[in-house]
């Protein structure tokens, strides 16, 4: 059974916790509604009963077959206490019960999801393990001289950039979220990212450029691969969504404890799909937008745009969450799209 590099957390355990403490917090809820409508109809039940116990009732004497019986009012309140202490007990009992049974599903489900990741991304990291290794071999045997070296060290870089991918992966699946790595030059890391997207932007004519004003770099505790990775996310999720010969802007700012870093765009902006929503996993907007975002200023055929399977985005989110941070859409429309990244600094 796997356990969490960070703190020896069980997540089959942690899994098994939370659905336990949703349900019990489901059942309480359900417990309340029930007794309030317990309490209700027996406070009517008991208010009609009063009612009908009129004084000058009380007074007349049976007529002949007629059968009457008289009730204590003080008996009567403590009978109707007692049921309705009996009936509140059973249906918060039978509620806690039910919503264990009823959340169980999910926390198998729950459990399915991690294992699925965790195995998937384990298996994953040995091939590209072995490809980096086979690339690190070329790279040595190759003469500093030979045209080839400079693709084999990028190539290498990328290999390197898929076995990070595959830790975030991991990372993602782990249910810690708390968990923080060693200090980040923020502007570094942008600035790896921003240039290695340029391969991409340059053929469409795009330009990614960087705006950090001097005085605008700060430490973050985030280790370098996942604050890269947040960025490329970003900066590709912008280039899907740029027509062609547009400019995406990559902005880094510092206000007393925290940094923020846009990525804009002058694409078609979000629509089809709540914004809040693009962070959610699986969360796509149609795509006749990708089609509209790609079309040239000049009418022509739009350029083909990488599907997009709406996971980039939602490992933003979990990772800049993991560091105390947020991710969010902060302004939208025909003009583009700015989302902003917000980390706390040291």
């Amino acid at each position: 059974m796997r356990r969490s590099g960070r703190a020896g957390v069980d997540a089959t355990d942690v899994d098994a916790t939370a659905v336990r403490r949703a349900s019990r917090v489901v059942g309480v809820q359900l417990t309340i509604a029930s007794g309030a409508l317990v309490v209700a109809a027996i406070g009517v039940a008991f208010f009609f009963v009063l009612d009908q116990l009129r004084p000058a009732e009380l007074a007349e004497k049976p007529r002949p077959g007629e059968h009457k019986i008289y009730i204590d009012t003080t008996e009567a309140m403590i009978a109707f206490v007692v049921v309705g202490v009996l009936a509140v007990a059973v249906a918060g009992a039978a509620s806690l019960i039910i919503t264990r049974r009823a959340v169980r599903p999910l926390g198998r489900a729950l459990q399915m999801q991690r294992t699925f990741v965790q195995d998937a991304s384990h298996e994953l990291r040995t091939p590209l393990a072995v490809l980096d290794a086979r690339l690190q071999i070329l790279q040595r045997t190759l003469p500093p001289d030979d045209p080839s070296s400079p693709v084999v060290a990028e190539l290498r870089t990328d290999a390197r950039a898929l076995i990070d991918i595959v830790d975030d992966l991991l990372l993602a699946a782990e249910p810690v979220q708390d968990a923080h790595g060693d200090p980040t030059s923020v502007l570094a890391a942008v600035d790896r990212a921003a240039d290695a997207m340029r391969v991409l932007a340059v053929p469409r004519g795009i330009d990614v450029r960087l705006d950090a004003p001097a005085g605008h770099d700060a430490l973050v505790a985030m280790p370098a691969a996942s604050l890269q990775r947040c960025v490329t996310a970003l900066v590709d999720n912008a280039l899907a969504h740029s027509p062609d010969g547009s400019t995406i802007t990559v902005a880094v700012r510092v206000q007393g404890r925290t940094v923020t870093l846009t990525v804009a765009d002058q694409g078609t902006g979000i629509w089809g799909i709540d914004p809040r929503r693009i962070f959610d996993r699986f969360a796509r907007a149609p795509q006749a937008s990708a089609g509209a975002a790609g079309a040239g200023a000049s009418g022509t055929s739009p350029t083909p745009v990488r599907p997009s399977f709406g996971i980039g985005l939602a490992l933003v989110r979990d990772i800049a969450a993991r560091s105390g941070g947020s991710v969010d859409v902060a302004a939208t429309s025909d003009a583009g799209t700015v989302l902003r990244l917000t980390l706390p600094t040291l």
